[in-house]
């Protein structure tokens, strides 16, 4: 969503780098361009000037003039105010010290509120509560039987007494929810109210009606992310008429220009507590003000990472796969490979996941080409063959490769491609393991590897010709063509596994976090 942002920033400061110092005309272009990446972003006015001045204000001053890196100061400074912007540090649930903590959900029809009570359920669940989803949106035709099967999804209970359709009184079900949990022993009562497609005072007056009747502990203000200024006027209508504590952010897997959102904020006085960014229960988690900011600044997002391995990845695991690699590289199978891309596969999206790492949106048109279904397609492949070639992959010969690939509906070059990388990556993991370092690479302090052998490395030799006639002419025919294309060619010639025609270039590398973690 905010990719387009990115860009124009990193395009402002790369013009500032190599400039030992900054005149005032650098500050007021830097500022200038600035200011139209965030107004090209939706965001509000009055938050891009409250910007643009503190910036401006920060630079001019001693923190920039006397700066060893000017340019660095800059991208500092902007860093810290976009967190501010984004409401400053992270904002937590805030539970009830006694009885159910009831948080009540606003916002208008069709942001995405239902969908995000099943998140927040799931979410809740995860960290050893015990919520219940309440159907409190008994106008909007089947909202009731939605919520009912979204509460089914996320493994979480529901409480529904009214059918819903313009039947029951949504007050009277908010207010009976808080004995049913009670009696029932919930911990979290998530009551899921009506929306409007517009705001009008009948919707503000029953928000504000069972907001009255529950006393919840967080009222929690639903923003579509895609709506742009609107999103800002609508959320200082709702802060008039029910004051919400909270914002969520949902639909940010959108492609829309996002920046209203940045404005909720700032402009309201609430921070952002949550963000939903597909379709998934599982693709909701925490907002992260720091976080959001180093990702639209291309600094990625490592902690974020980090976290989801340590939720997905077991230590005992982790710990078990570490001592066979350990033992050599033979002892890590075709087995031990597919376990590792199914946890990895686990923790979402490959192209998110490698979204989240620094200096990741240079090669952001790849990465959004990786295909998610080549995972699934190595699965195929490995399970294609029997115990024995996958514990001893050396085995498997011209016969066998043909024998997989009818077997797992691929190429035969798929699978020998496959077959050889995974040497490779066992090579790599292995010595990694053991102390010497990445293979080819130079030593890195307390990471091995990079001794001398005292041997001359041999003369690379030029690429053996065939014998063929006819073979050599095709490959003469290919290089001559590769070559006229120029050093773009081959960029559509694998997919991320080296199976079929994905996108990406022919020699793209994963870096080396996702290559640690794998």
């Amino acid at each position: 969503m905010f990719d387009t942002l990115s860009d124009r920033l990193a395009a402002t400061f790369k013009n500032l780098r190599g400039k030992g110092r900054l005149s005032e005309a650098d500050i007021d272009a830097t500022a200038r361009e600035i200011r139209i990446a965030l107004l090209e972003a939706d965001v509000a006015l009055p938050v891009v000037r409250a910007f643009i001045k503190q910036v401006k204000d920060r630079a001019m001053g001693s923190e920039v003039s006397g700066a060893l890196n000017p340019a660095q100061q800059i991208i500092k400074i902007v860093n810290e105010e976009l967190v501010n912007i984004l409401g400053g540090e992270t904002r937590r649930l805030r539970f009830a010290k006694t009885g159910p903590t009831v948080i009540m959900l606003a916002g208008l029809q069709g942001a995405g509120k239902t969908t995000l009570a099943g998140k927040l359920g799931h979410w809740l669940k995860k960290q050893k509560h015990t919520p219940l989803l309440v159907a409190c949106d008994l106008q909007r035709p089947n909202a009731v039987n939605q919520l009912k099967i979204v509460a089914e999804r996320a493994g979480v209970a529901f409480y529904g007494p009214q059918p819903g359709n313009g039947v029951g009184d949504p007050v009277a079900v908010a207010r009976d929810s808080i004995e049913y949990a009670k009696q029932k022993q919930y911990d979290i009562v998530i009551v899921d109210t009506a929306g409007r497609l517009g705001i009008d005072a009948e919707l503000m007056q029953q928000a504000a009606d069972i907001r009255a009747a529950i006393s919840p502990d967080e009222v929690l203000f639903t923003v579509d992310a895609m709506i742009g200024q609107d999103a800002v006027t609508t959320a200082q209508a709702f802060l008039e008429g029910v004051d919400f504590t909270g914002v969520v952010l949902s639909k940010l897997d959108g492609d829309a220009r996002g920046g209203a959102a940045l404005s909720v904020a700032h402009v309201t006085g609430r921070q952002i507590m949550f963000a939903s960014n597909g379709e998934k229960v599982d693709d909701f988690d925490a907002f992260h003000p720091d976080r959001m900011a180093s990702r639209i600044l291309g600094m990625g997002d490592v902690l974020s990472l980090i976290e989801k391995a340590e939720q997905t990845f077991s230590q005992a695991e982790a710990e078990k796969m570490a001592a066979k690699l350990r033992g050599g590289p033979k002892a890590f199978t075709l087995d031990d490979f597919l376990s590792q891309l199914e946890q990895v596969q686990k923790m979402g999206s490959i192209s998110k996941l490698l979204g989240m790492l620094p200096g990741m949106g240079q090669i952001r048109e790849q990465i959004n080409n990786i295909d998610d279904k080549d995972v699934n397609r190595v699965g195929a492949i490995i399970k294609s063959m029997t115990p024995l070639e996958r514990a001893e992959p050396e085995l498997i010969n011209g016969s066998r490769r043909a024998r997989i690939a009818k077997g797992s509906g691929v190429q035969v070059g798929e699978v020998k491609n496959l077959v050889e990388r995974f040497f490779d990556a066992r090579k790599m993991m292995s010595a990694m393991a053991s102390g010497k370092g990445v293979p080819g690479m130079p030593g890195i302090p307390g990471m091995g590897g990079g001794k001398k052998s005292g041997k001359k490395a041999p003369q690379a030799k030029g690429k053996r010709k065939s014998g063929n006639p006819l073979k050599r002419a095709q490959e003469e025919a290919a290089a001559a063509e590769r070559k006229a294309l120029g050093p773009g060619a081959g960029a559509e010639t694998g997919g991320a596994f080296g199976l079929g025609a994905g996108q990406g270039p022919a020699d793209f590398e994963l870096p080396k976090e996702i290559r640690d973690l794998l």
